[in-house]
């Protein structure tokens, strides 16, 4: 009797090991799965995939599904751990959501490609049980009425609430935009007409105003390039425009190099500007050949400056491998994520140029937009050297993407520079015309077209 009770007792105890290595199940109920290709181009896409937990609680989780078309292929994912055999995918959790309480949502996202068509995945189950539930919807609710009025007017002084940029009713906002070219070689593309034509015409929430440092720029007649600034910042505000200041550097690429300068240069400008409510701050362009360590020790001296005068006002940091968040220099988002600047109402700029900096960049872009507030301060339709011929679906991609995410941008460049990033044909700044198709690039019928659709602002 005492051998049969113990072999029971042995029994339990493998059982229940067995139930606390095996994957928790979930209850009949399932799950849900919403999968929406959030942006295609030419071979490839992108994906996001929600997966909301409609059974019992589970601690450590792995959802499958199947790719119907055997082209379709994985390349990279975030917010799981995946993985493909065959046309058999995988996503387990990782640290911070394997942890699906009933009811609960787990958002994921991944890159992929195809050779043949693109169909929705089928097949999914969280932990083998089916995702076949539906969630109740609530009931439809009136969305907010959009403002009336200039950009400004309408959204007043932003500030930075979570991962967005937000207005005055802290609604996240998207502002649209174009960057000048360096002012002290396109300065005549800057007047009374061109800056009406890109607020009424093109319709734009932003300029922002790209002032070298070296290049024949700032450290050539500090006093000078800090007036036409703020010239332009006045310009702006009389359209209901923010202006964006930008530090210029890009070489040499440590930011340190231009400390001292930064520091007066935004000491100036953020104490004659400190009243206004359209002005943001980014203070280092596109650091290159340098740790993200220097790049945030810079940023962590520049900062209080600008507070001392302004403590209010978004500031935008450049971030490593010419603002790509590290992606050109071979890291990512993490190093930013896990140490970020110490200050607050503070961004970082992504940089992209659409024809070179493709479907890794889309991925690290959407991954960091999850956990950072960004700010697209700088793109381009071509290649990175600014040249080349315009990469229309690269470039479609990515202005859904920063839609679908709400990140603003400024493209590069409100000028006629001779080289096919710029959005005038050359010596359309020796004229008065600034809107109609004559005098516009593909790439500047591309960006006015897409900057000039309305923004519907929340107000409420």
């Amino acid at each position: 009797m005492k051998r049969f009770l113990a072999l029971l007792a042995t029994c339990a105890m493998v059982l229940g090991l067995t139930a606390l290595l095996s994957p928790p199940a979930v209850a009949a109920t399932g799950c849900k799965v919403d999968y929406t290709v959030t942006s295609q181009w030419a071979g490839g896409f992108q994906a996001g995939v929600k997966v909301t937990n409609l059974g019992d609680p589970v601690t450590g989780w792995t959802l499958r599904f199947t790719m119907p078309d055997a082209g379709q292929r994985l390349v990279q994912g975030w917010n799981a751990t995946w993985s493909q055999s065959g046309s058999a995918v995988s996503a387990v959790g990782v640290d911070w959501n394997r942890t699906l309480s009933t009811g609960a949502s787990a958002d994921l996202g991944m890159v992929g490609s195809f050779t043949g068509a693109n169909p929705k995945p089928t097949a999914f189950t969280l932990n083998g049980v089916a995702c076949t539930g539906s969630v109740e919807e609530p009931p439809p609710v009136d969305p907010p009425l959009p403002g009336t009025g200039t950009p400004v007017d309408v959204n007043g002084e932003l500030h930075v609430c979570g991962v967005h940029l937000c207005n005055q009713y802290d609604r996240p906002v998207q502002l649209r935009g174009m960057s000048t070219h360096g002012i002290q070689w396109f300065s005549k593309c800057y007047n009374t007409a061109s800056v009406d034509a890109l607020a009424e015409d093109w319709k734009s929430d932003l300029l922002r105003v790209a002032m070298y440092v070296q290049e024949g720029g700032y450290e050539t007649d500090p006093a000078g390039f800090t007036s036409r600034v703020n010239g332009l910042v006045d310009m702006a505000e009389a359209r209901g425009m923010y202006a964006m200041i930008d530090f210029h550097t890009l070489t040499p690429g440590d930011p340190n190099h231009n400390l001292d300068r930064a520091k007066t240069f935004f000491a100036s400008v953020a104490a004659r500007n400190a009243d206004k409510k359209h002005v943001i701050y980014e203070i280092a362009n596109e650091p290159n050949g340098v740790s993200w360590t220097a790049i945030k020790n810079y940023a962590e001296q520049v900062i209080p400056v600008i507070r001392a005068a302004d403590p209010d006002a978004v500031i935008i940091v450049g971030t490593r491998g010419w603002s790509s968040l590290g992606v050109s220099d071979g890291s990512n988002e993490s190093e930013v994520v896990d140490n970020p600047v110490r200050a607050d109402n503070i961004m970082y700029a992504f940089h992209f140029y659409a024809a070179s900096h493709q479907d890794s960049y889309r991925a690290t872009l959407s991954r960091a937009a999850s956990r950072l507030p960004l700010f697209v301060t700088e793109f381009g339709t071509v290649s990175a050297t600014g040249g080349g011929a315009m990469d229309r679906a690269s470039t479609t991609a990515w202005l859904d993407l920063l839609d679908q995410l709400k990140i603003g941008y400024a493209n590069w460049t409100y000028s006629d520079a001779d080289e096919s990033s710029a959005a005038f044909r050359p010596g359309t700044c020796d004229g008065g015309d600034y809107s109609s198709s004559g005098v516009l690039t593909e790439s500047g019928a591309l960006l006015k077209n897409r900057i000039s659709t309305p923004d519907s602002f929340p107000t409420g």
